[in-house]
């Protein structure tokens, strides 16, 4: 954990016991806190926040006051972006999947960066956002992610070449190349490929007469607090990842030209540690299973299509503050809908619970802050969105 770690969990865990119902809490203090050690890991590192992680008008409020900007998805959030004080110029549209109207509307906000990997994409930014700047994401692996990210998004380097010339040919700003190496990246090794890959690119381009002023490393800064999916902690090389950052930045640099300008798009890193939900239990029930074994099941008011959508690929910590000393047992846990899915995977570890939870007892869900908004459904089920709450040390 990062410093500063046990004074955030202070704040958050004073603000859980305070809920007297369900939310999410958000400590806003930790948030900044851990902005600020990105940029002293990385200086002179542009953030733009991928605000999809957390699409809260006072996150972006707060992350905007310390000088971030915005990755933003599509014209609805980068118009809750600017709503929240976020300047236009601090915008970049990230996502290279967009309709002819969507890059309208974005044009027409002010937005004037956009992320690119194919031709057709192109025509239709010169034909709605003329003169705009683009930059051309490159697809890797997504190797040891969570989630790589590998499929829908990126192009080949020989197609970036292409697609950067036709930019150029259509009266665009070819200005910038991108990459992601996949959300909750828990290797150094991904950053070290992507950097191999964009020094090769920009000296193509180089030779072409285009010469670039950005590099846009892209998102996949892992969050600490996780558990694997058999409850073990992930511990991310977190120092040997920014190492890695740092090195790649000087080397395409001193081969492109000190003028050349990195962005970062951490999403999760920033929010996920400092975020955490107050439910309760609707049940703990014992049955039997397809192997004729009665096994424990925790069934919370909070799962998969209310704010834990990410149980599928990780666990959660989950404290019990009525039953600190409680004698456990090993349960499935499951959130409240008829869907099945809404569950850790059986094929996943077990979670030790207290034996002796009621229904109504609190739970507290920790590192649970990103994607817990934004993936959430409109009530499935009839299940309610978790409302929010914040908490901020108050400083004189």
């Amino acid at each position: 954990m990062t410093a500063g770690t046990a004074q955030d969990s202070a704040r958050l865990l004073a603000a859980l016991a305070a809920a007297a119902e369900d939310r999410i809490v958000f400590d806003l203090t930790g948030i900044e806190e851990r902005y600020e050690a990105l940029r002293r890991e990385l200086p002179g590192v542009d953030v733009r926040f991928a605000m999809k992680a957390c699409p809260v008008d006072e996150v972006l409020a707060c992350l905007a006051g310390k000088g971030a900007g915005v990755d933003g998805a599509s014209p609805r959030e980068l118009e809750q972006a600017l709503r929240a004080g976020v300047p236009v110029g601090r915008t970049h549209y990230g996502n290279t999947v967009k309709s002819d109207r969507d890059i309208a509307d974005a044009h027409r906000l002010g937005v004037r960066d956009f992320a690119t990997d194919s031709l057709e994409d192109v025509a239709a930014i010169a034909a709605h956002a003329p003169g705009a700047r683009v930059f051309c994401r490159l697809a890797t692996s997504g190797e040891g992610a969570l989630w790589g990210l590998s499929n829908k998004f990126g192009c080949s380097p020989e197609d970036a070449v292409r697609i950067m010339e036709a930019a150029r040919e259509r009266g665009l700003v070819p200005s910038g190349l991108s990459v992601h190496v996949g959300s909750q990246q828990m290797t150094a090794d991904a950053w070290r490929s992507a950097v191999e890959c964009l020094a090769d690119v920009l000296a193509v381009l180089r030779r072409r007469g285009i010469v670039l002023s950005h590099v846009n490393l892209g998102g996949g800064l892992p969050a600490l607090g996780y558990l694997d999916r058999f409850g073990t902690p992930l511990d991310p090389p977190l120092d040997k990842i920014f190492a890695v950052i740092r090195e790649g930045m000087r080397h395409l640099r001193k081969a492109h030209g000190q003028d050349l300008q990195f962005v970062l798009e951490p999403g999760r890193h920033l929010v996920a540690d400092h975020g955490a939900i107050r439910t309760h239990v609707a049940r703990l029930a014992k049955r039997r299973g397809p192997d004729g074994e009665r096994q424990y099941w925790l069934y919370l008011a909070c799962g998969k299509f209310n704010g834990l959508y990410e149980l599928d690929a990780l666990q959660y910590r989950l404290v019990f503050p009525t039953h600190p000393e409680a004698a456990l047992v090993p349960a499935v846990v499951a959130g409240p809908t008829c869907d099945s899915d809404d569950a850790y995977p059986q094929e996943h570890g077990l979670v030790h619970v207290p034996k002796d939870l009621a229904s109504g007892d609190p739970v507290w869900v920790l590192s649970s802050g990103a994607y817990a908004i934004s993936y959430t459904t409109q009530g499935f089920n009839g299940f309610d969105p978790l409302p929010y709450a914040f908490t901020r040390e108050e400083r004189s």
